[in-house]
């Protein structure tokens, strides 16, 4: 089975539909199997201190019109949504409150998202994994109990899912990668794992790959001196390029269980063997 990967433009996009477009169009070179973004209802999901409180950004000097700055409308969700279409990749986004779950379902995305900062938020979980579409959950601050409770939610509802392991740290220690982890969270849920990183550099990401990601998920940038908390922790073109295609060199390698004798080695064999019978 092939590693799904997702290009997450997040709020990488700057509230820029000229630089979505662009992020898109790299995820697409890079030959990623979906974009996502980041949707959330400001006033819900943030306080009113928090939204007052000062912040200088491209957009003013409040938290609020910095939030703002970053959120897309419907018709530019419509946009985002024709244009993937017209380039060939999916899209999809992790919702922060149930009423942006609720706006993202006007699109009929293939996939859902639960952000790690969401894993506890049972009504959002419920809502998503009444929508029965294949959903991937980010694992990051995450206890095993508070993990558990999730799957419950997903399987009791029918629900496809993936986990995927993840430390949200931006960006992540190598130190604090802790990949072994996955072959616990994959013996004691029985799914599939999946990735989702915020390291500097593409290695872990492709060790997760070797060691049975069924999905790996980072951040893209054009630019990551650009403006944005997560420019840091994701990957410029030329490194989602390399990342993609060290993946498909890493499924290539790992080939099967079985132990064989290639037709290639078979000809050196006949060069090199001076003894063929034990």
């Amino acid at each position: 089975m092939s590693v799904f990967v997702i290009a997450e433009i997040g709020i990488n996009h700057n509230g820029d539909m000229s630089l979505t477009k662009q992020l898109i169009d790299a995820a697409v070179l890079a030959g990623c199997d979906a974009v996502k973004f980041q949707k959330r209802t400001l006033d819900v999901v943030y306080t009113k201190e928090d939204l007052d409180r000062p912040r200088e950004s491209p957009w003013g000097t409040t938290n609020r019109e910095q939030k703002e700055g970053l959120e897309f409308s419907r018709e530019e969700y419509k946009d985002i949504d024709a244009y993937c279409q017209k380039v060939g990749i999916e899209w999809f986004a992790s919702a922060w409150d149930t009423g942006s779950q609720k706006f993202l379902r006007q699109f009929d995305c293939n996939y859902n998202k639960v952000a790690s900062a969401l894993l506890t938020h049972r009504k959002l979980l419920e809502m998503i994994a009444s929508e029965g579409k294949h959903t991937f959950i980010s694992t990051g601050m995450s206890t095993m109990e508070q993990i558990s409770e999730a799957v419950t939610i997903f399987e009791d509802s029918g629900c496809p899912y993936e986990l995927m392991h993840c430390n949200s740290t931006y960006p992540m220690p190598v130190e604090d990668a802790n990949l072994n982890t996955m072959a616990t969270l994959r013996e004691t849920f029985d799914c599939d794992i999946g990735y989702s990183g915020h390291e500097s550099g593409v290695i872990i990401s492709c060790a997760a790959a070797a060691l049975g990601a069924t999905s790996v998920e980072r951040h893209i940038t054009l630019d990551r001196s650009m403006y944005g908390s997560d420019q840091a922790a994701s990957l410029e073109t030329g490194g989602f390029n390399r990342l993609v295609s060290y993946i498909r060199d890493i499924e290539t390698a790992l080939g099967s269980s079985e132990k064989r004798v290639t037709d290639n080695e078979a000809n050196i064999a006949t060069k090199l063997r001076r003894v063929d019978t034990l």
